[in-house]
């Protein structure tokens, strides 16, 4: 909670309630930033399966693995995790910016079009003779994981 009242029994009240942390105002910027750091840090990523599967994808977090049709596909690290990013959410148009942002990073500078090269590599190394290709490309607003594709 972030709010200008300060006494104790409010503070209180407030983590009580549900916050998981109680910032009173003024307050800094930096110390703000540090709070959601650490409270991300103890946030724990149970809920994500360690397995996604759409179509004939299998994909495994914990191992690093991913097959197509019952075959072992080699991906790099960064076409895994775009391939990971494009398939936590089937049918939704990333622009290039977001997929940046999503699988390199918000603190490193990439020029966009070094997605195009990553989803080209992405789809040589999935896309078999004679399979449908799961990545969709949106004319001018970017790439999604087909979801009729993901449907199976």
């Amino acid at each position: 909670m972030l709010t200008a009242r300060g006494e104790e029994q409010e503070r209180v009240r407030g983590l009580a309630t549900g916050a998981d942390d109680y910032v009173v105002k003024p307050f800094s910027v930096a110390e703000l930033m540090a709070r959601v750091k650490a409270i991300l840090r103890r946030a724990k990523p149970e809920s994500l399966s360690s397995q996604l599967v759409a179509g004939d994808i299998e994909l495994d977090r914990e191992t690093h693995r991913v097959r197509r049709a019952g075959r072992e596909v080699h991906l790099g690290p960064t076409e895994f995790k775009l391939l990971e990013f494009l398939m936590q959410s089937p049918g939704r148009v990333f622009a290039r910016e977001q997929l940046l942002d999503g699988v390199w990073g918000h603190d490193v500078y990439v020029d966009e079009r070094t997605v195009d090269v990553h989803v080209g590599r992405l789809r040589k190394s999935i896309n078999r003779a004679n399979s449908k290709d799961p990545i969709r490309t949106v004319r001018g607003a970017g790439y999604a994981f087909d979801d009729q594709f993901a449907r199976g």
